[in-house]
């Protein structure tokens, strides 16, 4: 059974921001490279940002140079660091595989960035 559990989302100001975690099984961290996705409502799916198993880091153009993906090995953990957010980073951020698989989507974690 997998289990990703996406946490840290909320309601922000423009130019604000919110660290988003998500709680992995060890069995699919230890072996995978980990990714950030968001859906916006009418909006499909997108890739925002994943770390590979070494550390190595990749961005969407959109969030490049705001947001920082890093992860935690001991604690199964990835995160994304958003920093100045705007409205259209509002959605609902996903962890998952990355690429992704279809059957590990989760419940996501609501991101609103609105003054």
């Amino acid at each position: 059974q997998v289990q990703l559990v996406e946490s840290g989302g909320g309601l922000v100001q423009p130019g604000g921001s919110l660290r988003l975690s998500c709680a992995a099984s060890e069995s699919i961290f230890s072996r995978n490279t980990m990714g950030w996705y968001r859906q916006a409502p009418g909006k499909e799916r997108e890739f925002v940002a994943h770390i590979t198993t070494a550390g190595w880091t990749n961005y969407a153009d959109s969030v490049k140079a705001r947001f920082s993906v890093s992860r935690d090995n001991a604690k199964n953990t990835v995160y994304l660091q958003m920093n100045s957010l705007k409205p259209e980073d509002t959605a609902v951020y996903y962890c998952n595989v990355a690429p992704p698989f279809t059957r590990y989507w989760g419940r996501g974690t609501q991101v609103t960035v609105s003054s």
